[in-house]
């Protein structure tokens, strides 16, 4: 019951206090409380605040005006952004451009408004900016301050400032402070030389501004006191800034500064910082605050400065809680937390309106931080938001609340049920409403009192869900009854009642009298106790009820009176006894108020026409009481059921709701009308004609009054007046035009209605004057000097306009000055003026302004006219003269008010004229320095210099003369050679640079070196020697052992140090460690174990390349003696393992205790985790808690056991079970204590655990289920899978065992799930679940070659799924290209590339990578080439080959050879005179010049060159001849003669090659003859030996033990013939091309026990020579790969698998004449011998992409020779494989290497498995596609459920004429429990299969088996070929066989065969892919998958 209620109230839970959805507003920056903008650019002012959905953004002024649109002046746009145009000085409108702003955003959740935005637009007003000049004395400081007018001073900073026209870059002794001034600090007498100016920037203008040039005196210093220069005055900075507080003083001596703080001497801060400016204070705190005073002393006197520094923190403004929805009547509570300064405001709005306190609203707190409201109402939702101002800053947080209706409502409850006396029962009610309700209890209407009876309790979730409980423990008769619930908050109240009945006799309790109201319905509950009751009557006056329709009686006993009526249901009503007294409430008689006029008489009549006496009756007015009298005009007489209303005089004031309000004990009821006072409208003020401003606020009065309020209407041009923000009707109905428009003028009516007596208008006109303004005038303009400038104003406005010029502040007087002259022009409404300088000077390069007067205002223009002009010639001087170059500087004066563009600077030699000078041109402008180079040493020049603008070109600077100085060294020492002396020495040696780079007498020599290993600072160290010579040597000593220094050396003379040499390396000798391994530690890793691990010592003490660790260790005995001393040696980090002592053990880790009879439980336990050490038992305890045992029972077990039961126990008692674990230790911690009792008939209990079982594939699993119940349970396994639990169904590889475990053989990935074991019998269930986890090999990785280089290959891969086991390492195997001679690498498992280094240069490499994990190595990766860099050596054709040649040697040019990256190993020359046959040979270095001596004179010769390195040899023939003695050359030899003696030499050389040839062919022929008898009789003793064969197996029982007998290696051209015996095992032959084996070993006195016991003949493919190769990759070991398509990798590389024909023999118990088995398997090679799979859980996915990994292709010419041998093992592939009648097609032959992988073969049976490693004896692969015939193309009227070759039944002696693959046939056994007399395959080699099993059901020419006619079956011979050898291509001979009809065995073998799935025929394979069908399951795939798609893809190697 708990359990159900609890259910119940988690799944009603709501929300209570949430987020108001996804309706919200935020704002986007509210930070922006000011913007100030240029008037000439305007300003775009997005909404700072949004919502979602999207909500309404309208802006308003501070005032809460709404803001209209200007046209041309402000615009709203539609997104909310206020755009303010650019405007002129006339148009300002402070009303618009100097105004504070707000914008609202408003949607659903409410509307809020953000902080006040003062917007500013600044004008462009003329200003000039000075600098005064200053005084200083040496030594001592100077200030410069940049005057600024003071009213721009808010708007220009300083940006820079100059001295001499360069800018000024703080450094060293000048300082810019961030006030603008500029500090010179100890002033020299150089600084009175220049002028300084400061340059400013109007921020929102952009205008710039350079001052006038000041000059600074600089005075020799004499004795003064302190003098302030600058300080600082009081102020308030921004918590978090930096603040300056600056404070200079000059006097002598100079003076010192110190600073203090609220009087005391400033502490040491790290944010305050003395400078020679002043104090600087970064990240300024609230603590900075206070009194800052700075005191100047020196020996003469002191003076102070000070001032008030006031941190104020940015406001911040948190408002609590964010969002609410609550209930209607709620109490709320928000808090606004504000952080920051503390002098603050707060004030509160509600959707943007400001908050006003009433009798539900309240604002406490001493800072109004605080609001309340209480009994909040569905108008208080909204936006709240808190503002906080101080001084212009404010800061805000605002809160949505959504108010609903929170009338509380039930929602879970109890039910009525029925309970027997001393039962307990528990009643639960849940409520919701806001705020959240309380609830209390009732019984019969009497309410519940918590008493020892009664148990009630009550909480409230944090959903808001109220729930109550009434718990009543033992109850009686009398707590039965109707139990209600009431909930109750603030908003109303909600109910729910159930009857409870306690069994007992019935009762009613006693009841008491109501009183029911007349007209409303009544219910009275019987209060009737006891259960069961059949009926509950209820009489009234002795009459059973009920007797009219008015009354119900329900059969819970209550009573229901409908519409009661005062005199008949009134009375004594009997369940018990109860008495209903009615009440009639008033009944007031409906009345209307008719409409009036003022002045007239009013009377009102409330009559009640029913109800109970006494009657009140009261009247109100809005909702107000009415106290008659002479104040409200209203008087009212009341008598005893009426009341009236009179009004003397109607007025106004008489409007209103009256409400006539009746009353006595039953209810209250009222009745409510309007009464209306109507006044005609009439005019207050009427409209006159006026004059409107342009620009200026306007209001058309038009007053009106009236009742009902007239409704005013404006007419403009007899067309309505559009209201909009700019043009509004105001209250009284006036008119406002907020902005007056030239547009606006002309006729206006104002015309005002309500509906009482006639319209009234009345006409006026408005007249717009427009003020002066200046509507065109210049910004700016330029003017050349000397020429005549012109400057006009454009004016308009109402008229007469009087245009005024000024030049700066002063007025032009045309008259007085006769450069000016002003002229008048009117054109149309404007004034055009014109003011002309004759001519324009320097100096006019001022601001000039035109001003436009009328009486309605004025306007100003402002134009800044710059005169430009050439600039001044620069001020020259030499800052630098050098060797080769000299530094100027200069400094520009003027730049003719023009951007100086560029510089010229000419030098000539002193004693040249300026005709034969130099330039430098175009020197940009932004230099004031420059640097000319390729000077001569020691020679004079002149030098002067231009500037230009684009005016013109200045006048040439003063002339300079300046002299060149001597150079330093230009070219580096030579030959550096360093050589490695010893471990810390390097001797480095070197020749002095060339006398030409010398510059000068070499004085020495600096030496620097470095080390160039990780962690060096790159820094050279320098060491230096005076120069000895022209050779010199130099030893470095002291330096790091083993490690790499590059060394450069520099030469030096008088001038300086010269470049120096190139970086040369070398590496010091290495040494031994000079500290020992790092962080030894011995950890104990279990309780036998400890692991010791040490690190690396630190890289810079190994000093030499690490070559692994000795590790030593010995044993301490007690007695004190020492053990061996032993030490390991490895060649890297080891892990040595000791065994430590035992510990206490850790508790079991789980325990379970089930009942197993009336008088013993079963307890069945876990062993620890922490077992620490070898558990010798286990303890397990019982106790009774009430028994009054001291101590519990012991029962100890055998640490195998896992499960006790304990007897003799009392049925019905609890007993506390637990167990605790022992090792030698002692007793280890318990268990946890499970209680059990006894019982006679238990439920089913498991007592076996659940949890996760890992195991490695292929084992058998046990996953056990042991369980215990009475009756005896049953068990049930099944296994989860994505949609449901599928039952575990019992096969040869599933077994449930009769204590329920289930048993899992040879496990594979896909029997990982979740098992789930259900133990069930009548009394119950139990359920364990077992997670099983099948961890098998990992996926092969992806290798990819990452880079090469001559030496080294980098490899990349990524690894393939682990497997469900961590991968623990990789192995790579690379090898040369050509070899086989694979090498091991193993490569930790967190690596994903390795460098095989120390390669041969230019080689090709194979490489494969193999995983492993904890279940051992994965697939083999794809193999992939690579080639390191490098090629053979090839002579170059462009060198000459001979260098020179006399009469007895020859020079050779050796150095002509190219090494082609690898270095020449081996160069071998050859070399005779033309016409012999001996070839001199000879070995040469190929690096050096080769002389061939002791030649002949006069002869010709013949000369051949090889090249050899790692990659290969190149080749090089020449002919040359050797000179006469007298050094004269011979002629060419004669060509005819040279003919002849190559016909010589080639008879003599080919005669014996012929003749040879000749004999290999015959003996080929020969041994061609010798070999086919040889296999002829090999196929006919085979056969005999198959069929003689007595010794009777089982043909699916392996052999155990090796296997024994000869092995027979016979090569059918690309077929392999395996022949073994059990015996023992001899290789007979080497040569796989013809097995060397004589007629006598196949006689026919060998005896077939012993040879022929066992034959397989294996597919070529299973040892990669021939045969189809499948690609396969997207199989993996233990896997069933059609379930795993859909999570197969994007790539997937290739593997290889066999097929493989077996030939086995019936039992020997059996008859001669049995059948033979030919079967199909699929293999995989692993990576480490054989793994057996299951033939059935593979499906071969065939790639069309065999073989694409190589790196390419061989050519046409070198594979078409290993085609014909490829095509014949095709043609056998296809005779083997019975598809003669399928499409084969070859696609692609290529040659390449095969890989050596190991392979995997698969049988049914894990232990039949055979390991096969092989290796490729030849490169060629070719793939060719299969599609066989179609089902639909066989004899349809035949069942296909079998498919396979029909022999006929043959006797012995036509046994060996049949050819091989007949002798195979399954027809030849009699019946299917034969056994084969041969015994099977040995492990080592391919399980036996039964073709009867198998069917390849596609095959055309197969005859069809119908096993009810059992008719003669016959085999096609038609396609099948002779299997003897001949040069062409292998055949078979042709054959028919027939079978005896007779005897129907050989088709009940198959049938029974088939159909045995326990028997000794084993589970073929059921791949779709597979070669050979299962015959059973490929007809149901055939009919369910019809025809399908049969062509697949093979490959033959």
């Amino acid at each position: 019951m708990w359990l159900v209620t609890l259910l119940l109230l988690y799944s009603l839970q709501e929300v209570h206090s949430e987020d108001v959805g996804s309706t919200r507003l935020y704002f986007v920056n509210a930070s922006l409380q000011r913007l100030t903008y240029s008037s000439s650019v305007g300003v775009s002012l997005p909404c700072p605040a949004g919502g979602t959905p999207t909500a309404i953004l309208r802006w308003y002024l501070a005032t809460g005006d709404d803001i209209y649109d200007v046209p041309h002046i402000r615009h709203v746009h539609a997104n909310g952004t206020l755009q303010l145009y650019p405007f002129s000085p006339s148009a300002f409108n402070s009303y618009i451009h100097d105004n504070d702003y707000f914008c609202t955003a408003e949607n659903q959740a409410g509307k809020i408004r953000s902080p006040n935005i003062r917007v500013k637009a600044v004008f462009r007003e003329p200003y000039t900016v000075r600098v005064a000049d200053q005084r200083s004395m040496r030594g001592n400081v100077a200030v410069f301050k940049c005057l600024i007018p003071t009213a721009v001073q808010e708007y220009v900073s300083v940006v820079s400032w100059e001295r001499d026209t360069v800018s000024i870059i703080p450094a060293n002794r000048f300082f810019l402070t961030s006030f603008g001034a500029l500090y010179i600090s100890d002033v020299q007498k150089e600084d009175a030389l220049s002028t300084y100016r400061c340059i400013t920037k109007h921020k929102y203008s952009g205008e710039t501004r350079q001052s006038n040039g000041a000059r600074l005196s600089v005075m020799d210093p004499t004795e003064s006191s302190p003098s302030i220069l600058d300080s600082f005055l009081a102020g308030e900075v921004r918590a978090g800034l930096s603040v300056e507080l600056p404070c200079i003083a000059a006097g002598y001596p100079s003076p010192t500064v110190r600073w203090l703080k609220d009087g005391r001497p400033l502490p040491s801060d790290a944010h305050w910082t003395r400078r020679l400016t002043g104090l600087t204070i970064s990240d300024l705190r609230q603590e900075d605050s206070g009194s800052y005073a700075c005191e100047v002393t020196n020996s003469f006197g002191s003076k102070e400065v000070s001032g008030a520094l006031y941190v104020i923190d940015p406001l911040r403004v948190t408002l609590s809680p964010k969002s609410l929805k609550t209930g209607i009547s709620s109490t709320l509570f928000f808090t606004c937390a504000v952080e920051g300064s503390p002098e603050y405001t707060v004030a509160w709005y509600r959707n943007t309106d400001p908050i006003i306190p009433d009798q539900h609203i309240s604002i406490q707190g001493p800072h109004n931080d605080t609001l309340q409201i209480t009994a909040a109402q569905k108008s208080h939702s909204g936006a709240y938001q808190c503002f906080a101002s101080r001084k212009g800053h404010t800061a805000q947080d605002f809160s949505i609340i959504l108010l609903e209706d929170g009338t509380p409502r039930i929602v879970s409850s109890f039910s009525e049920r029925v309970v027997a006396p001393g039962e307990p029962f528990s009643l639960m009610c849940g409520a919701k409403g806001a705020p959240p309700p309380s609830i209390t209890w009732t019984l019969d209407d009497e309410p519940v009192v918590r008493d020892s009876a009664y148990k009630t309790s009550q909480y409230t979730l944090s959903d808001g869900l109220t729930v109550s409980h009434v718990n009543v423990s033992s109850p009686a008769i009398r707590d039965g009854g109707v139990y209600r619930c009431a909930a109750r908050n603030s908003a109303g109240s909600a109910e729910y009642q159930a009857r409870i009945n306690v069994r007992g006799s019935p009762r009613i309790r006693e009841m008491r009298d109501i009183t029911a109201v007349a007209g409303r319905n009544t219910f009275i509950t019987c209060r009737v106790i006891g259960y069961p009751y059949y009926s509950i009557k209820w009489f009234k006056d002795g009459m059973l009820l009920p007797d009219n329709h008015r009354q119900v009686v329900y059969e819970n006993g209550t009573l229901r009176l409908s519409d009661v009526q005062k005199g008949m249901d009134e009375g004594t009503y009997l369940c018990s006894t109860v008495h209903v007294t009615v009440k009639v409430p008033p009944l007031i008689q409906p009345f209307d108020i008719p409409s009036t006029s003022v002045g007239k008489l009013m009377y009102i009549a409330c009559v009640v026409s029913s109800g109970d006496m006494p009657i009140r009756i009261t009247w109100h007015k809005d909702g107000q009481l009415i106290v008659p009298g002479s104040a409200s005009g209203v008087g009212i007489e009341t008598k005893e059921f009426m009341s009236s209303l009179q009004i003397s005089k109607v007025t106004l004031k008489h409007n209103g709701n009256y409400t006539c309000i009746a009353s006595n004990a039953a209810a209250t009821v009222s009745w409510e009308r309007q009464l209306i006072v109507t006044v005609p409208p009439r005019f207050v003020v009427q409209p006159n004609n006026q004059d409107g401003i342009y620009g200026k606020a306007g209001v058309l009065n038009c007053s009106v009054e009236g009742y009902p309020p007239p409704k005013v209407m404006w007419k403009h041009q007899y067309h309505t007046v559009p209201l909009t923000g700019r043009i509004q009707i105001m209250g009284n109905g006036s008119l406002l035009i907020r902005h007056v428009l030239e547009d606006d003028r002309g006729y206006y009516l104002c015309q005002a209605s309500n509906g009482v007596g006639s319209d009234i208008s009345k006409s006026m006109v408005l007249t717009v004057k427009i003020p002066a303004m200046i509507t065109s005038h210049p910004n700016t303009t330029m003017a050349i000097k000397g020429q005549v400038k012109e400057l006009n104003c454009t004016a308009r406005g109402e008229q007469p306009i009087i245009i005024r010029w000024e030049r700066g502040d002063t007025v032009i007087d045309a008259e007085r000055n006769p450069r000016y002259s002003i002229t008048i022009n009117k054109k149309g409404d404007e004034v055009i003026s014109t003011l002309k300088l004759k001519p324009a000077e320097r100096g006019d390069s001022v601001f000039f302004s035109c001003h436009a007067i009328n009486s309605y205002g004025e306007g100003r223009g402002l134009i800044q006219l710059t005169v430009q002009e050439p600039p001044d010639p620069p001020e020259l001087e030499v800052r630098e003269v050098k060797d080769r170059s000299m530094n100027l500087r200069w400094i520009q004066r003027f730049d003719g008010n023009s951007i100086i563009t560029s510089y010229d600077i000419e030098y000539k030699n002193k004693s040249d004229t300026w005709d034969h000078k130099y330039t430098t041109r175009n020197i940009s402008p932004t230099n004031n320095q420059a640097n000319i180079v390729e000077l001569h040493p020691a020679c004079v020049y002149s030098i002067r210099m231009y500037s230009f603008n684009k005016i013109g070109r200045s006048q040439p600077s003063k002339e300079l003369t300046i002299s060149t100085e001597e150079a330093q060294p230009d070219g580096p020492p030579m030959d550096v050679i360093l050589q490695p002396m010893t471990s810390q020495s390097i001797r480095v040696t070197w020749r002095a640079p060339r006398k030409e780079l010398q510059n000068g007498v070499i004085r020495g020599y600096q030496i620097g070196y470095r080390e160039n290993g990780p962690g060096s600072n790159g820094q050279y160290s320098i060491v230096e020697m005076k120069a000895t010579g022209d050779s010199e040597v130099y030893t470095l000593d002291n330096l790091k052992k083993f490690a790499q220094y590059g060394v450069v050396v520099q030469a030096f003379n008088r001038a300086g140090t010269g470049p120096s040499s190139t970086e040369i390396n070398a590496t010091t000798l290495e040494d031994v460690p000079s500290q020992p391994p790092q962080n030894v530690r011995a950890i104990s890793v279990t309780s036998d174990e400890a692991v010791i691990t040490w690190a690396e010592p630190p890289r810079l003490t190994l000093h030499g390349v690490l070559k692994g660790y000795r590790v030593v260790f010995w044993s301490l005995f007690p007695d004190g003696e020492w053990g061996e001393m032993q030490n390991i040696t490895n060649n890297s980090s080891n892990v040595l393992y000791i065994q430590t002592r035992e510990d206490l053990p850790g508790p079991p880790a789980g325990i379970k205790a089930v009942p197993s009879s009336p008088s013993s439980v079963v307890v069945s336990w876990l062993p620890p985790h922490k077992p620490n050490g070898v558990i010798r038992k286990y303890t397990i305890y019982c106790s009774s808690p009430g028994s009054g045992q001291p101590a519990p029972s012991e029962y100890e077990t055998n640490p195998e056991m896992l499960f006790y039961r304990i007897t003799h126990l009392t049925r019905g008692k609890q007993y506390l079970i637990w167990a605790a674990a022992v090792t030698t230790a002692g007793r280890g911690n318990i268990s946890e204590k499970v209680t059990v009792e006894p019982a006679g008939k238990a439920p089913a209990k498991i007592l076996s655990f659940g949890g996760t079982v890992t195991t490695p594939w292929m084992k058998e699993i046990c996953l056990p289920c042991s369980s215990v119940g009475e009756p005896t349970p049953t068990f049930k396994w099944t296994k989860d899978s994505e949609y449901t639990a599928i039952p575990v169904t019992v096969d040869g590889q599933r077994q449930i065992l009769s204590n329920g475990s289930l048993v899992l053989r040879s496990v594979k990935a896909e029997d990982s799930g979740y098992y789930t074991c259900t133990a069930t019998n009548t009394l119950g269930f139990d359920t364990i679940i077992v997670n099983l986890l099948v961890q098998v090999p990992p996926d092969q990785p992806r290798l990819t070659v990452s880079t090469t280089s001559t030496s080294s290959i980098t490899l990349a891969w990524i690894p393939g799924d682990n497997g469900g086991s961590s991968i623990r390492g990789f192995v790579l195997q690379y090898s040369v290209d050509n070899t086989e001679e694979w090498r091991d690498v193993f490569i930790t498992s967190t690596e994903r590339s390795f460098r095989l280094d120390n390669l041969r240069c230019g080689t090709w490499y194979k490489v494969k990578l193999a995983a492993k994990n904890s279940v051992g190595s994965g697939r083999i990766s794809e193999i992939i080439e690579a080639k390191t860099h490098g090629r053979e050596p090839a002579f170059n054709k462009e060198q000459p080959l001979l260098t020179h040649i006399n009469s007895t040697h020859a020079g050779l040019n050796l150095q002509g050879w190219t090494s082609g990256g690898c270095p020449i190993t081996a160069l071998l020359l050859d070399f005779r005179p033309k016409g012999t046959w001996a070839w001199q040979s000879l070995k040469a270095n190929a690096t050096a010049q080769l002389f061939l001596s002791e030649l002949r004179e006069a002869t010709w010769y013949e000369l051949k060159m090889k090249a050899c390195n790692s990659a290969g040899c190149g080749n090089q023939s020449s002919q040359f001849a050797t000179t006469d003695y007298d050094g004269s050359t011979i002629p060419p030899i004669n060509s005819a003669q040279e003919d002849r003696d190559d016909v010589k030499k080639l008879f003599s050389i080919g005669s014996p090659v012929i003749l040879v040839t000749l004999g290999v062919a015959l003996l080929f022929i020969i041994r061609k003859k010798r070999k086919e008898k040889r296999l002829k009789r090999l196929r006919e003793c085979f056969l005999f030996c198959v069929l003689s064969s007595k010794n009777n197996r089982s043909m699916d029982t392996p052999v155990k033990g090796p296997p024994q007998g000869p092995r027979l290696h016979i090569d059918i051209p690309r077929v392999q013939l395996l022949i073994e015996d059990k015996e023992g095992i001899k290789q007979i032959g080497e040569d796989k091309a013809a097995a060397p084996v004589t007629d006598s070993e196949f006689s026919q006195s060998v005896n077939p026990q012993s040879f022929c016991t066992g034959v397989s003949l294996h597919h070529p493919a299973l040892i990669q020579n021939t045969g189809p190769l499948i690609d396969m990759s997207d199989i993996r070991p233990g896997t069933n790969p059609v379930s795993r398509k859909s999570v197969k990798s994007a790539h997937s590389s290739r593997n290889r698998y066999s097929s493989q024909w077996t030939l086995s023999r019936p039992g020997q118990s059996q008859s001669t004449a049995s059948a033979r088995t030919l079967t199909s398997d699929w293999r995989t090679m692993g990576s480490h011998g054989i793994t057996a799979t299951e033939s059935d859980s593979y499906s071969a996915s065939l790639s069309q992409d065999t073989d694409k990994g190589r790196n390419s292709m061989v050519s046409t010419e070198s594979a078409s020779s290993t085609y014909e041998e490829l095509a014949r093992a095709y043609e056998h592939a296809k005779l083997e494989e019975h598809l003669q009648h399928a499409k084969f097609t070859i696609t692609e032959c290529f040659i390449s290497d095969s890989s050596s992988d190991q392979m995997t073969t698969g049988t049914n049976d894990p232990a039949d498995s055979m390991t096969s490693l092989s290796t490729p004896s030849e490169t060629g692969l070719c793939r060719f596609t299969a599609s066989p015939p179609k089902p639909q193309d066989y004899d349809r009227g035949r069942p296909t459920n079998v498919a396979v070759p029909i022999p006929h039944r043959a006797n012995k002696s036509e046994f060996c004429n049949l050819p091989l693959y007949m002798k195979t046939d399954p027809f030849f056994r009699k019946q299917a429990e034969l056994h084969d007399p041969c015994p099977a395959v040995p492990p080592r080699e391919a399980s036996i299969r039964s073709l009867a099993q198998r069917a390849y059901h596609t095959q055309g020419r197969h005859m069809t088996l119908d096993p009810s006619k059992q008719q003669a079956l016959t085999l096609g011979h038609s396609g099948l070929a002779s299997l003897g050898v001949s040069s062409g291509t292998a055949t078979l001979p042709q054959r028919t066989l027939t079978m005896p009809s007779s005897n129907p065995a050989a088709t009940a073998s198959t049938s029974s065969t088939s159909s045995n799935p326990t028997g000794s025929s084993t589970k073929m394979g059921g791949s779709r892919d597979s070669l050979l069908e299962n015959s059973s399951s490929a007809l149901g795939r055939l009919q369910k998958q019809g025809v399908g798609a049969y062509s697949k893809s093979y490959t033959l190697v």
